[in-house]
């Protein structure tokens, strides 16, 4: 039953425009249509049929007949309708969600023939992948990451408007394994428009926050009458906004909850304020155990640092270029929850490292930033503060006590151009093996030693620090 709350609005639904409207006939085409979603071989394609379905409803304001329908398709005990209850019961929120499922429940024990992936489309579903990839300049956004269900994947590229309160655009899903290659065109589109690309990891309880905003915001928009246009539910190339709006978010409930409160429309959440600087009457900072990690290294590479807890982020941007032996020749910024900090830049949102400590943004044991060095390489490294220890007097900090492989060189590509680098090496009938023999500098394949890590080496360096 459908409860009008506040003044009547007109609809143009057929129940409301057509005199000769019967729901009972209506209901059994969409029942007899459900036959096709019985004999997909993907649950991604019943999934979108049930979105569909859900959002024809929403935009025509009758949300509450999805219970009519689910009723409906439960009483005429079709594996069609069984099938169209599994992918109601998989993208539905709420209790909507739960009455599709229970009535599936139902047929199945019945003996209504379930569909070959009724069981995948009930498996848990698992996230990976999770970045951002965006222009400096602050126009544009893609949020990407994959999914796993049972042994299935595929990807999700949401496109977020940062000119336009930071709304949804577009989706797009296609198949996990291609995720390699539509990011490299993405940064290969970006630059040829003359955009400086940057991508960022981002944890999944992250990409949820983001994306939800940008649903949000573009919820706003529609609703106030935006682009008609982008409203249509199917267009040229598949689905259209709406139905893959429905699916993502379903497929966020699947990500961890943020601590962040939804950003106000029109713009992203501030960042918190710094805690004050310490002071001298607070005596000498404790010693930071850090350990920095290099983003999507396999095997991982990683170093392990001691460092006052007072050190400046610019000093700490010196002491991390020593140890991993980068040459400072390329832009950086730490990303913090308190804001993102490198050579101050208005325009990038960047306050000066200079003026910030280590302890200002990452407070406490378990706290995480983010480094990044070289925009395009996009060398990005976790920072993790495990321990606070008592100084030791007879020290030198900073100083390097673990560490796992050698670091990539300088201007390799990032981590897929040092992975292309390290095959090319080993490998002497690869067409590029001799020229990556020259453009490493070393004449004997021997020298050339990437799982050697050397804590006096890194520790040579970083007294040699001014």
């Amino acid at each position: 039953m459908l409860r009008v709350v506040g003044e009547p609005v007109s609809c143009d639904c057929p129940a409301c425009s057509d005199p000769d409207f019967d729901p009972e006939q209506a209901f059994g085409e969409l029942a007899d249509a459900t036959s096709e979603l019985a004999a997909v071989d993907d649950p991604l394609d019943a999934e979108i049929g049930a979105a569909t379905l859900l959002a024809i409803c929403s935009a025509n304001g009758a949300e509450g007949a999805v219970a009519d329908l689910i009723s409906h398709f439960e009483s005429r005990s079709t594996a069609g309708t069984l099938a169209m209850l599994l992918a109601i019961g998989s993208v539905a929120p709420g209790d909507v969600g739960a009455a599709a499922r229970a009535a599936a429940g139902r047929l199945a024990r019945a003996g209504v023939a379930k569909p070959v992936w009724a069981d995948e489309i009930a498996a848990p579903v698992t996230v990976e992948n999770c970045r951002r990839v965006f222009d400096l300049q602050g126009t544009a956004s893609m949020l990407v990451c994959s999914f796993q269900r049972a042994e299935r994947g595929h990807m999700l590229v949401l496109s977020v408007d940062h000119t336009d309160c930071d709304a949804a655009v577009d989706v797009m899903l296609g198949e996990a394994a291609d995720l390699p290659e539509v990011l490299k065109e993405m940064r290969a589109s970006g630059r040829k428009n003359g955009l400086d690309i940057k991508t960022e990891s981002m944890e999944p309880a992250e990409l949820r926050w983001w994306i939800e905003n940008a649903l949000d915001a573009r919820d706003v928009h529609d609703a106030e009458g935006a682009d008609d246009e982008s409203a249509e539910l199917f267009d040229a190339e598949g689905p259209g906004y709406p139905v893959l709006a429905t699916l993502v978010r379903a497929r966020m409930a699947a990500l961890p909850e943020s601590d962040k409160p939804p950003a106000p429309h029109g713009g992203f959440a501030a960042a918190p304020a710094l805690a004050p600087k310490r002071t001298k009457l607070a005596g000498p900072a404790p010693i930071y155990q850090v350990k920095v990690g290099l983003k999507g290294a396999t095997p991982p590479i990683w170093r392990r640092l001691e460092v006052p807890a007072d050190v400046s982020l610019a000093r700490l941007h010196d002491i991390i270029q020593a140890a991993f032996g980068w040459n400072d020749s390329h832009m950086h910024v730490f990303e913090t929850p308190f804001g993102d900090f490198g050579v101050a830049d208005r325009e990038l949102g960047y306050g000066s490292d200079k003026s910030v400590t280590l302890e200002q943004v990452a407070p406490e044991v378990k706290s995480k930033i983010r480094y990044v060095y070289d925009f395009g390489d996009n060398w990005q490294h976790e920072l993790l503060v495990e321990k606070v220890l008592d100084r030791d007097p007879v020290v030198r900090y900073p100083r390097c006590t673990g560490g796992r492989r050698a670091a990539p060189p300088d201007d390799c590509g990032g981590i897929w151009g040092y992975l292309d680098l390290i095959e090319a090496l080993k490998d002497p009938d690869h067409p590029e093996h001799r020229d990556s023999m020259d453009w490493v500098g070393i004449d004997d394949i021997a020298d050339f030693t990437p799982e050697r890590f050397d804590a006096k080496s890194v520790n040579t360096a970083l007294s040699g620090l001014t």
